[in-house]
């Protein structure tokens, strides 16, 4: 191990996965002082700040996955003083050039600090905004398996018996349900009794999903009725909406300088694509998508029942803009009202 650089200010990157983190050391130069591989637990992110601060003093340190494996060590790091920023995996053109492994993701993660081009502070995840994120991704997932509980139960009954059909197959998703577990087999029919058990654990699977949304949805609303009452009061948007809207951007708002940065997130800020005389912006397909999706929703009630919004949209119709040009323009303006209101609801959590 080289000691030469024990005075300099260095900068750490972390590759972060499941059971072991790589991080890489490296000076105000770019040269890389060390590389090591530590476990991950809170034994091994003490032997990694101990390894690091052998070397000198660490100014700042970027990881990769400060939301999903590298939650722990970012904490750990933040409770020790350091400056932590978010890194993005490396673009695809750098990858082709130069190979992909995990000491070079940490290096591509450090370098990518030191020329301040990883600027973004992580999520804290510590606080309310991560209990509503837990209720949102369990929604996500039961809405989901609900709908493919439906959706086989009527694909079963497009092919089942003539008697089956008849009686089960109706438009009311309710209906539907009821009359399959009112379904019994036939003693002597392998295929009616088979079809019968199958449409009542379907049926079964459906209205134990429903009863867990109906249990998120009242947990969901008594929180965000207590950490985002300002939020909820505006036109078009509900519980749902709101916890999406919060977990986007996270329990320290602060690191949202702008409205425009909580715009990037949603993924509603038009981006530049001009070419020499021809002067446009394009669709931006980056950012959350469920925060995107939150948006939108906003914008369909909207655009349906607020009157405001009903004459923004007629008077844009008549400039000749199609409906989800109009849509991505209200996005974008309903984030620009929605971030101040949402940072003020979240900074008296603070």
């Amino acid at each position: 191990m080289n000691r030469d650089h024990i005075n300099n200010q260095l900068t750490l990157g972390v590759d972060t996965h499941l059971t072991s983190h790589v991080a890489v050391l490296i000076n105000n130069i770019g040269q890389v002082v060390d590389t090591q591989e530590f476990p991950v637990c809170f034994v091994g992110y003490e032997k990694l700040y101990n390894w690091a601060k052998s070397f000198g003093n660490i100014k700042q340190a970027g990881l990769e996955g400060t939301g999903t494996y590298g939650a722990g060590l970012c904490k750990f790091l933040e409770d020790k003083g350091l400056k932590v920023f978010e890194v993005n995996r490396p673009n695809r053109a750098k990858r082709r050039l130069r190979g992909k492994s995990d000491p070079t993701d940490a290096e591509n993660a450090a370098r990518s600090v030191l020329a301040n081009e990883s600027t973004a502070i992580p999520k804290s995840h510590d606080g309310i905004v991560e209990a509503l994120r837990y209720l949102v991704v369990a929604r996500k997932s039961a809405v989901k398996a609900r709908t493919q509980a439906i959706n086989q139960i009527r694909a079963l009954l497009v092919t089942a018996p003539e008697q089956i059909r008849e009686a089960c197959y109706v438009q009311s998703t309710c209906q539907c349900i009821a009359a399959c577990k009112r379904l019994q087999g036939a003693d002597d029919d392998v295929l009616l009794n088979t079809m019968a058990a199958m449409l009542n654990l379907l049926a079964d699977r459906w209205l134990s999903l429903t009863e867990e949304l109906r249990l998120i949805g009242k947990r969901l609303t008594e929180l965000t009725k207590s950490t985002a009452r300002h939020l909820l009061e505006q036109f078009g948007v509900g519980p749902y909406v709101a916890a999406t809207l919060m977990v986007t951007a996270g329990d320290n708002p602060a690191r949202l300088h702008k409205e425009s940065s909580f715009a990037a997130l949603c993924g509603v800020n038009p981006l530049e694509a001009s070419s020499g005389k021809t002067q446009r912006h394009r669709l931006n397909r980056g950012g959350s998508r469920d925060a995107n999706n939150a948006l939108w929703t906003v914008a369909l009630i909207r655009m349906r029942s607020d009157p405001r919004t009903r004459i923004y949209t007629a008077k844009r119709s008549a400039e000749g803009k199609s409906v989800k040009e109009i849509q991505r323009c209200l996005k974008r303006y309903i984030a620009r009202e929605l971030y101040p209101i949402m940072v003020s609801d979240l900074s008296v959590l603070t």
